[in-house]
């Protein structure tokens, strides 16, 4: 494996031209040998060092994974959290009450003793990682199934994960790469108590709501700020009124210069999942079964949601976070579609893997990789009708509680019945953090009018696979209607509520669980989800191998010029350049590659749900208030883009100048360019960033929270 990698970074610096700068999510531990020469050129003043370091303090050690699905990072010297509003999102949800609505409202700690401690938040910091290709890979052979391919690897990852934890101190995770011709290990530590430090009103963090969402020009102030606390050591800790503000190893300074054409600009984050080797009938599949099935589903569910949302502001917190994701998804799932199918994407890989089966059916390779593409190909055709079957019934799942919490709660129950009182005992807590889960933010007239919408359309238009007998049943006794079978379920089941889950409890009769409507239901549609055949698993297998074989014979026939790895929730470096799109008659900019507050004030719908904002800005705004956070033209920055490659997970990601000081936080990118995740297209691909000026007018103008700007470092102005 060393070898092949040596002889992987000799033929890039041969060939500097083939990659373009601006694509690829990268490993911090390669920067030197494969980046760092090109970053240099473009912008780039800090050493590779100074990016990752094991020994020593480095960019990397002020990034943080937020919440085990966004990015943020640390500006201060006292633990101060800056990440996307939409990913502090659920946690200001639910430190929100009707009478004090900091959604709506915003909010702003006067000091340390007044931020709010939401009940589940965390940030992982990143401590090293390791190539561990040769260790596992030597354990398996191509005569082994996949199954026990799989099992002695995961054994090996036990091992690999056990031996780095020193003790538990961190978190390891093995991953595979390259679809697993390649293995590395990531050593985390976790701190869990994380605090609320400010937040803007929603009309600021998520103006122009679903309509802005994926678009440019862009006007939203997209950003909110917690605070990190460990114990006197500095060490992780659970939540405690003595625990103390982190002193980070490293935290980022603020650049208030601002942003012009083609300067260098650099994120580091964690991605969450990119799939550029996909086949073309995997693409295919995607576009014409899995996706549209997918956006009907989320967006069955969301109008549900809404209509029980808008009648009543408490419902509307409790399903805030719910809405908003299930949202986000839909117009990502529908701008794929769109993308894909604009930009030929099944095409290009159609001509890619007639090129590699060429090269596959030579002799010299016709043993490994000669029935690649046809047993792909085969997968595909026979898996379309199970994947629009699938993300129906997951839509479902997702958006229902009553589709998926009843069997999941149910058989906890069971097997918390059938144990002694020793074992009651030790599951009891894990039981009641379940129910305090499903009902926490619970609503049963919303859930239940959910659930009947879901099932007919699930019914409906998942039928053609194969529904399962039960629901097949149901759905021919009822013609199609599940409104009487639903109703019926609601009013007799004890999973309807959790006042009706713990007076069960207090008075059990395990026995009626395997009897109750609901729970038949919701485990009806679980074991669905779960089933698979003999022959679906054999297919499975047949194809993840094929698939492994085909990334792997793509990189040694040189067909694919590709080399990193796609995302999966690991840190990564992009780098890029500030980059406009073309000329925007919607955009008052001189340079289509920021917006501006003229901009901004030009969508104001006073009332409106998206584009309402609050009177305090408009005052200022029209004063021209801006102080020093305005641009050096007069006007106030709000977004501006760059041609960063970055995707889901990179929210709250940092981006930074050559000097490595913050400019702004990525919070989206563009629907033109939305088939990212599987092809990078070079012209149109921008990511949209929050600009660092308008984040700190806000907290300083408008929120009048000046301690906190003063709690960070700007570049140029006296050090703290």
């Amino acid at each position: 494996m060393k070898k092949f990698i040596f002889a992987l970074i000799a033929g890039i610096l041969l060939l500097p031209n083939s990659v373009k700068a601006d694509e690829g999510m990268w490993f911090l531990m390669f920067i030197e040998r494969l980046n760092h020469r090109d970053m240099e050129k473009m912008g780039l003043q800090l050493t590779s060092e100074e990016i990752y370091s094991i020994n020593h303090s480095s960019l990397k050690d002020a990034i943080v994974q937020f919440n085990g699905g966004c990015t943020a990072e640390i500006v201060s010297k006292e633990g101060l959290v800056l990440t996307n509003h939409h990913c502090g999102y659920s946690a200001i949800a639910e430190l929100s009450t009707a009478e004090q609505n900091y959604l709506k409202d915003g909010f702003w700690a006067k000091d340390k003793s007044a931020e709010m401690k939401p009940k589940s938040l965390y940030v992982r910091f990143f401590v090293r990682m390791d190539d561990v290709s040769k260790r596992i890979l030597l354990k398996v052979n191509d005569k082994m199934s996949e199954t026990d391919r799989n099992k002695v690897i995961q054994q090996e990852i036990a091992l690999i994960e056990k031996e780095n934890s020193e003790g538990g101190k961190y978190t390891v995770s093995v991953r595979p790469f390259f679809q697993g011709n390649e293995y590395y290990y990531f050593v985390y530590q976790d701190y869990k108590d994380v605090r609320l430090v400010g937040t803007p009103p929603e009309s600021i963090g998520k103006f122009g709501g679903d309509t802005d969402n994926w678009e440019w020009p862009r006007h939203t102030g997209d950003f909110s700020m917690f605070r990190v606390y460990a114990d006197k050591n500095g060490n992780p800790a659970e939540y405690s009124k003595d625990n103390l503000p982190l002193k980070p190893k490293h935290y980022l300074p603020i650049s208030l210069k601002g942003v012009e054409e083609n300067d260098f600009a650099m994120i580091l984050g964690y991605p969450g999942r990119t799939n550029r080797w996909m086949p073309a009938n995997g693409i295919n599949q995607n576009v014409n079964f899995a996706y549209p099935a997918w956006v009907e589903g989320a967006k069955m569910g969301m109008d549900r949601m809404k209509v029980y949302m808008d009648k009543d502001e408490t419902v509307s917190l409790q399903y805030a976070s719910k809405y908003a994701s299930t949202a986000n998804y839909w117009k990502n799932r529908q701008g794929m579609i769109d993308a894909l199918t604009k930009s030929g994407t099944v095409e290009t890989k159609t001509i890619e893997e007639s090129k590699f089966n060429d090269w596959a059916n030579k002799s010299e390779n016709k043993a490994k990789y000669g029935q690649v593409v046809a047993t792909i190909n085969d997968y595909y055709a026979k898996t379309n009708l199970k994947a629009r079957h699938d993300n129906y019934l997951s839509q479902l799942m997702r958006t229902a509680t009553y589709g998926s919490a009843p069997a999941n709660l149910g058989n906890s129950l069971l097997y918390y019945f059938n144990e002694n009182e020793a074992k009651r005992a030790e599951v009891l807590p894990k039981i009641n953090a379940l129910i305090e889960s499903v009902y926490g933010k619970f609503y049963a007239p919303l859930e239940k009018d959910v659930l009947i919408a879901q099932l007919n359309l699930y019914t409906s238009k998942g039928a053609e696979f194969g529904l399962s007998p039960m629901i097949s049943k149901l759905k021919e006794d009822n013609k199609g209607d599940f409104a009487t079978v639903v109703n019926e379920a609601v009013f007799k089941s004890i999973f309807t509520s959790k006042e009706t889950v713990l007076a069960f409890l207090n008075n059990p009769k395990p026995e009626a669980i395997s009897a109750d409507p609901l729970y038949v239901l919701s485990n009806d549609l679980l074991t669905k989800v779960r089933a698979k055949s003999e022959d679906q698993q054999q297919m499975d297998d047949n194809f993840e191998k094929a698939y492994r074989n085909l990334v792997e014979g793509l990189r040694e026939s040189k067909i694919n010029s590709i080399q990193y790895p796609d995302a999966n929730s690991t840190l990564r470096l992009s780098y890029g350049k500030v980059n406009a799109l073309p000329k925007d008659p919607r955009n008052d900019a001189k340079v289509n590659n920021y917006t501006t507050m003229t901009g901004l004030v030009k969508k104001y719908k006073a009332g409106d749900e998206e584009f309402d904002l609050p009177a305090r800005l408009l005052e200022l705004n029209k004063a021209k208030d801006f102080g020093k956070y305005a641009d050096k033209d007069g006007y106030m920055p709000i977004n501006f883009l760059t041609d960063n490659d970055i995707t889901g997970g990179n929210s709250g990601s940092p981006v930074l100048n050559g000097k490595g000081e913050l400019i702004g936080i990525a919070f989206d990118g563009n629907i033109e360019a939305m088939a990212g995740d599987v092809i990078f297209d070079k012209k149109l691909q921008r990511t949209i960033s929050v600009d660092i000026r308008y984040v700190l007018w806000l907290i300083d103008k408008y929120a009048g929270a000046k301690h906190i700007v003063d709690e960070m470092t700007i570049a140029g102005e006296n050090l703290k």
